[in-house]
């Protein structure tokens, strides 16, 4: 059959079946589980991955299914309509935001003589370009080939009589595709033996930091949150930051400094999206278990966004699926607005009005810096405790405690004697005055009225 002639021209559809039809997202703080997003935003979303890998987008196309064919999704009616606009356009590609079967799959193509792509291969081509560690290209091979295995059909059906054996008198050998899924097979288990090594490594990380206690803090959100925009404001970072979803794959992990002097470890993970693979979900656990350690979790959501609260519903539901359960939300959980530069300044003023009167909310803009002191200060202030103000003052031989002060807590004043020893005035948490009662031995504290103001 004729090929096309540009496979990286592609028309994306959006199959909407109308028997379970959902209604439009409402524009609250959360969404229910059942609530999805409108058509149109989901086209937008489609068309965004498409264009994440470089394709030209031809055409978007919203297309209802009365009744989903087993054999090609939609209506031949459609298809017909679907093949002329392939052909008007020139177009090689056919991106589905939909599961397809393999052999759904198979039956368009070669319906239309172009190349199908479903939503889940689609994001698995996204990944695959994006992984730039060997931790992240390992993930990405893993789950395309769990994927691939399931769409080994009818490929190789002129070689179904394969025998094996010498002579005419052997019986049937292994045909084709079963080699094929053996061989696929036979990858995937090398692959997981070496995830596991991934996931051995990072326990032994994460044991090492757990020597040094600093807390985690770990940014997760909907793709295209702003997540890594953030991560680099409050970390000063360069991790790549676009408009772009899924711009960033790969975790990352940079030490904070919080106002009250303690030192955190902030990591930036993966974006999430709607109906993510479980494939991917699979795979990438040993990545996403840098949020289950985490002590406070940041839900980066973009308030700018018309459909923010359905894809608020979304990584809710991915944090319960890996564990984190509604009771623990409102202790580890602190939601971050963001983009509210990009409101209209009556509903920025609305935004950051509501933020104001909820104590798990932060209306900031990762862009303009604006609201990012006063989430620091909830950070600090979570992860912290409460303030102690204090004064110490270090005898000549306990001076080798200086570098830990200027680590642990944030310093008013200080004070150099003519006897040799330094006075102090901090700013510290209660765990870390306690430490530090501990490595004095004794911890002179001014009267608590001489600290009231």
């Amino acid at each position: 059959m004729e090929k096309r002639r540009d496979d990286m021209r592609a028309v994306v559809l959006v199959p909407v079946l109308k028997q379970n039809r959902p209604a439009r997202a409402p524009q609250g703080d959360a969404a229910p589980a059942a609530v999805r997003r409108s058509d149109e935003s989901r086209l937008e979303e489609a068309v965004g991955l498409a264009r994440a890998i470089d394709l030209t987008i031809a055409e978007g196309l919203i297309v209802p299914v009365g009744q989903p064919r087993p054999a090609t999704l939609i209506g031949t009616g459609k298809i017909e309509e679907i093949k002329a606009l392939l052909d008007e356009q020139d177009a090689g590609l056919v991106i589905v935001d939909h599961p397809l079967t393999p052999v759904q799959q198979r039956n368009l193509e070669k319906e239309w003589n172009a190349k199908v792509i479903d939503r889940t291969g689609l994001i698995l081509e996204i990944f695959g370009r994006r992984a730039s560690t060997k931790e992240g290209t390992l993930q990405v091979d893993l789950a395309h080939l769990n994927y691939q295995k399931g769409r080994l059909v009818r490929s190789w059906t002129h070689l179904e009589r394969q025998r094996g054996g010498a002579g005419f008198m052997g019986g049937p050998g292994e045909t084709q595709i079963e080699a094929d899924r053996r061989l696929l097979q036979d990858r995937i288990v090398r692959l997981e033996r070496e995830l596991e090594q991934v996931v051995r490594t990072r326990q032994l990380h994460r044991a090492k930091r757990r020597k040094v206690p600093h807390p985690i803090v770990a940014l997760v959100g909907y793709t295209n949150a702003g997540k890594s925009t953030l991560f680099n404001r409050i970390t000063g970072a360069g991790v790549l930051a676009e408009d772009m979803l899924f711009a960033t794959l790969d975790p990352t992990l940079r030490r904070l400094k919080l106002p009250h002097g303690r030192t955190v470890i902030v990591s930036d993970t993966v974006g999430f999206i709607s109906d993510l693979p479980t494939h991917l979900v699979a795979a990438f656990r040993a990545t996403l278990e840098e949020v289950l350690e985490a002590d406070l979790i940041l839900h980066v959501r973009d308030m700018s966004d018309p459909d923010n609260a359905a894809q608020s519903a979304d990584v809710l539901r991915i944090l319960d699926d890996l564990g984190i359960d509604e009771k623990e939300r409102d202790e580890r959980i602190l939601e971050v607005w963001n983009k509210i530069d990009r409101l209209a300044p009556e509903a920025h003023d609305a935004v950051a009005e509501k933020a104001v009167g909820r104590s798990n909310v932060m209306a900031v803009s990762a862009i303009t810096g604006e609201g990012v002191d006063a989430l620091m200060a909830e950070i600090a202030r979570r992860l912290s405790g409460v303030v102690t103000e204090t004064t110490i003052v270090l005898p000549p031989e306990k001076l080798s405690l200086i570098s830990w002060v200027y680590q642990n807590a944030m310093v008013d004043q200080r004070e150099d004697r003519e006897d040799g020893s330094v006075a102090f005035d901090l700013r510290l948490s209660e765990e870390q005055a306690n430490a530090l009662e501990r490595k004095l031995g004794v911890m002179p504290v001014r009267e608590k009225e001489d600290w009231e103001r």
